[in-house]
């Protein structure tokens, strides 16, 4: 079926590709790949799957982040009569007409945007009277204007929540200071009001449209869509459009249309016969261009008489094609209950084309199964039977040679469900250690800053443990420093101790350590050694560095010993932030045998991540702020299982007994391998990627499979020449998949290029295990 697709934007250019990011076995289903947001222009990218269940592409890029809009195929479900939906001009929704604070905003009021201590300007702000779009200038004539939309906000912070806005809050207190945080990749932006009143306004006011947006049904989702569009279109904004301004609306919705034909569809949804399209007529308009015949041979080949879905024809409909077992007729009334736009059809029990498309849109009709997109794995093994989404150089923001250090890196990455965070700790002044890339140009900020973050947003998106990876440069005095910081601002949250006060035997399950956030560091001697007493209260160790020795052996646990080891280490450890560290002590890596043989549960080793990824290991930190084809398959692993950061492995990596060889995955005493078969039959309004204004995407699509050694494929469909609206494809691939528990289904949407590397337009990526299945085309 049809999904909302995470939505990103693609930059327009090679040199740098700064990004947004955010499967049925061998059966039919069908499925939708998603859509794009780009400054005010909502397009989408759908892909029909062999199976009636959409998966959802993601398109990458810089821009306005991503928003909530309905795709393309939802227009069916519009209602012929006009009373049940608002004008498409500015019309808001009822829920928030009266609001005081909106009212201010849409007078608009003088800001300061702030981008650091010496650069802060004033801009007149005002919100438009679509209440979706916020408008701001510079209060000199003549300057350009910008934009964002209301669905491109994630968040509104109150304070002084921002580097730039603790840097001047010796000028500005913290009631006339707030932080509009986008979604993705973009910016924040902070903004000084001339009052706490109007500050307050503007937070509340914000904070009301987004909780609105998030709020809208379908079909207010749609009316919205539909009249941004209208308004991109409506150039001299006199609340109509002429024939020129529909041509340039084509070009901009990617449509490579002869202009008899566009010419012909103005006519027919000129019903006045004025000339230009109004409110209804453009939605006539809109719903002719985006009449979809692949959709509409399905429909018809289970309706009785092409016009509606009785319950029993949709009944038939979700049992052949979606495999949907149980009650069937009573699985069909509610999907008309919950589907159908027309109160006439839903009295008949029955469901018409544009309810047929509402439900192949939603969630319910998405690729991935929506049983397991809440908590739905055994959250009490031990913390090493999961793969665990993990960030590496967490504070940066941009590249580690020049790139800017904020707590925001911290924000964003537990935002996205991520539960091991890197801090590189360096001796800073005034005896405050900061966190940066040492020995580079990368900025500085303060550790207890970093801490503080992290200690509000922990657990925000996930209640599971949260890891601080430590990587530790600095001196003893700051190292004590350090220990303060965290016992004093993480509290009880700090774990110090085995949850039961013991030396313990094992490592405590996600379930156990809900709520705490756990070091990763350097620890002086072993966990044993603190229950026995073979540390010293008040020794200050010396430990070596990871990359020099191995950790002490099991012979070596007696106080003579430790010191005897100590005097020969490197880097001095103090003993307070030492006792930080109880679950996850970092360890030098030697080798796998070495691992197997010497090392305790406790302990963590760290290599390379390719050969992370090759091994299948726990943990592999990657750069949250760079997107690209791994950030791709982590996003796809841990969006299952509520995003919570913790995916349970396969049994066969958890039992002992069972040495796993993702070499030989076919030498398994239950080697069951699968055939993967898709169908990709089309498109719809995939976005421009090319920055000449006529050009118009000629899409492919391939198909990736990520796993062991033996599984990892892909296979392309042909491309479509000048057709990003609505290209069809009906190509078919096939993938044998020998260990189905790990792989990873990537589907990638590309611009192809005759002369060079072809140009990515979107992405979607989901565990196999995840995807629904379908109607087995080979047995029809």
């Amino acid at each position: 079926m049809l999904n909302r697709a995470k939505q990103v934007i693609k930059q327009q250019g090679k040199k740098k590709r700064d990004a947004e990011r955010e499967s049925g076995m061998g059966r039919r289903r069908w499925g939708r790949a998603g859509k794009r947001h780009t400054e005010s222009t909502l397009a989408s990218v759908s892909l029909w799957l062999p199976s009636f269940h959409h998966c959802s592409v993601a398109c990458r890029g810089t821009g306005a982040a991503a928003a909530a809009a309905p795709g393309p195929y939802d227009l069916f479900q519009l209602c012929n009569s006009r009373q049940h939906r608002p004008g498409l001009r500015d019309e808001p929704a009822t829920g928030i007409r009266g609001d005081d604070n909106l009212q201010s905003m849409l007078v608009g009021t003088v800001m300061r945007k702030i981008k650091s201590r010496t650069w802060k300007k004033q801009r007149y702000f005002k919100l438009q009277d679509d209440y979706m779009t916020i408008w701001y200038k510079s209060k000199k004539a003549g300057n350009t204007h910008s934009t964002f939309s209301v669905s491109d906000l994630e968040a509104i912070r109150e304070g002084h929540q921002s580097e730039v806005l603790l840097s001047i809050a010796d000028e500005f207190p913290a009631d006339r200071c707030f932080t509009l945080v986008f979604r993705g990749r973009r910016g924040n932006l902070d903004l000084v009001a001339e009052s706490p009143e109007e500050a307050q306004s503007w937070i509340r006011g914000m904070r009301k449209l987004i909780e609105n947006l998030e709020n809208m049904g379908e079909r207010e989702k749609l009316d919205q869509w539909i009249g941004d569009w209208f308004r991109k279109a409506d150039k001299n904004h006199d609340g109509r459009m002429n024939f020129k301004e529909v041509r340039d609306l084509l070009k901009m919705m990617n449509v490579d249309m002869n202009e008899h034909h566009a010419h012909r569809l103005f006519t027919m949804a000129d019903k006045s016969q004025s000339g230009t399209l109004e409110d209804d007529e453009f939605v006539l308009f809109y719903k002719m261009l985006t009449q979809r015949e692949d959709v509409l041979r399905v429909f018809q080949e289970y309706s009785a008489d092409g016009q509606k879905l009785s319950q029993s024809n949709l009944g038939d409909f979700v049992r052949v094609e979606q495999l949907v077992g149980g009650d069937i007729q009573q699985h069909a009334k509610q999907l008309i209950d919950r589907y159908e736009p027309s109160d006439t059809a839903k009295m008949l029990n029955a469901m018409t084309f544009d309810g047929f498309l509402m439900y192949l849109g939603s969630a319910e009709g998405s690729i991935f199964n929506p049983q397991r997109r809440g908590v739905y794995q055994d959250m009490s093994q031990p913390l090493c039977h999961y793969f665990i989404s993990s960030s590496h150089n967490t504070y940066l923001m941009e590249d580690q040679l020049r790139g800017q250090s904020s707590v925001e890196g911290y924000i964003r990455a537990l935002s996205r469900g991520c539960r091991c965070v890197e801090v590189d700790c360096w001796d800073g002044a005034n005896g405050e250690p900061i966190v940066y890339h040492g020995h580079t140009f990368t900025s500085k900020i303060l550790f207890k800053d970093v801490v503080n973050a992290v200690s509000k947003y922990a657990f925000k998106v996930s209640e599971y443990p949260v890891i601080l990876s430590i990587e530790n440069h600095c001196g003893v005095e700051q190292q004590r420093v350090m220990a303060q910081h965290l016992n004093h601002i993480l509290g009880d949250k700090l774990l110090k101790s085995t949850l039961d006060g013991r030396a313990p035997i094992g490592l405590p399950s996600p379930e156990d350590l809900k709520g705490k956030i756990l070091l990763k560091a350097k620890k002086i001697g072993g966990l044993e050694e603190s229950f026995n007493g073979m540390v010293e209260d008040s020794l200050n160790g010396e430990i070596s560095d990871e990359d020099d020795v191995a950790e002490i052996d099991d012979d070596n646990l007696h106080r003579e010993s430790v010191r005897r080891r100590l005097k020969k280490s490197k880097q001095r450890l103090s003993k307070e932030l030492s006792d930080c560290v109880v679950y996850c002590k970092s360890v030098h890596f030697s080798s796998f045998k070495h691992s197997r043989i010497h090392s305790k549960f406790y302990e963590v080793a760290s290599f390379t991540e390719s050969k992370a990824r090759k091994h299948l290991r726990e943990a592999v930190a990657l750069n949250f702020q760079t997107a690209g084809e791994g950030m791709d398959l982590n996003d796809g692993l841990f969006s299952q299982n509520g995003g919570c950061g913790y995916t349970l492995k396969p049994s066969f990596m958890r039992e002992a007994e069972k040495r796993f060889d993702p070499e030989t995955p076919q030498i398994r005493n239950d080697y069951q391998p699968v055939v993967l078969t898709i169908q990709v039959i089309s498109g719809q309004q995939l976005p421009k990627v090319n920055i000449k204004e006529h050009s118009i995407v000629d899409p492919l699509v391939r198909v990736e499979i990520h796993g062991v050694p033996m599984d990892q494929a892909k296979q392309e469909t042909r491309y479509i020449e000048n057709n990003g609206f609505n290209p069809v494809w009906y190509d078919t691939v096939r993938f044998t998949i020998h260990t189905p528990e790990l792989a990873m289904v990537r589907f990638v949407v590309e611009d192809y290029d005759k002369t060079s590397k072809n140009d990515f337009v979107g992405q979607y990526t989901l565990p196999l295990s995840c995807m629904q299945q379908g109607k087995d085309e080979e047995t029809c």
